[in-house]
């Protein structure tokens, strides 16, 4: 923690349980945390409420939420008047991946790491208890950092920023426990891609069941409120 001392790190930050973690990990880790979300007008904007929530939490030093409004592309259940799949997560790529969001949104983090003077970016992607979404795989992440070093000053002076994505091989149970650990009130984060009345998550899309099942297989009190159940 002391090397760090002193640092910066922006942390993507959507408002969810992943991305909560992300940055109380870099916290731990000693950064000073500079929070990034992206109002991209998507379905679930109450997690952008959550995302204040959880920049206060963590101690931010800045949060920025920056606009880029996603439903002039259209293409995904969350920018577009498409419905969001209920009935359980299964093979293939879901209609809630968002067509490139990941690269659009990394690209950003990086470059406000670099106005900032930070050498390190944290997002919270996984890959074991996900919705198969493209840009969540460790390859992307390796893709990613090696445009990193490419395409900007820092890198190019050979102090490249680094990708940090250390949920990359968690499971959501263990996503879980480690919010606990971390001391973060994981009720204060959002998940669920399609919100009910009342600020309840839907408890059906994939989402919210990758959340709930994390909680269950991670033995810890699930503090979400669902409108319902599988």
């Amino acid at each position: 923690m002391a090397a760090n001392k002193g640092k910066f790190a922006v942390v993507l930050l959507s408002g969810g349980l992943d991305s909560m973690v992300a940055g109380g990990l870099a916290r731990e880790a000693g950064y000073h945390v500079v929070a990034l979300t992206i109002d991209y007008n998507q379905r679930h904007r109450v997690e952008l409420s959550a995302a204040a929530r959880v920049a206060s939490a963590l101690g931010a030093i800045r949060h920025i939420v920056l606009p880029l409004d996603l439903t002039a592309f259209g293409g995904s259940a969350l920018t577009a008047d498409m419905s969001v799949p209920k009935g359980g997560v299964g093979a293939g790529i879901p209609n809630t991946y968002v067509p490139a969001r990941n690269t659009i949104f990394l690209s950003l983090t990086l470059g406000l790491a670099e106005v900032s003077g930070a050498n390190d970016v944290f997002i919270g992607v996984n890959a074991l208890d996900y919705s198969g979404y493209p840009d969540c795989r460790p390859e992307f992440i390796d893709a990613f950092q090696k445009m990193a070093a490419l395409a900007t000053k820092a890198g190019v002076e050979g102090h490249p920023i680094r990708i940090n994505a250390p949920l990359q091989h968690m499971s959501k149970a263990d996503i879980v426990r480690e919010a606990h650990r971390l001391g973060l009130d994981a009720g204060i984060s959002w998940s669920c891609y399609d919100p009910a009345p009342n600020d309840q998550h839907c408890g059906l899309c994939d989402s919210c069941r990758l959340r709930s099942k994390g909680f269950e297989e991670a033995g810890l009190p699930d503090p979400t409120r669902y409108a319902a159940r599988p």
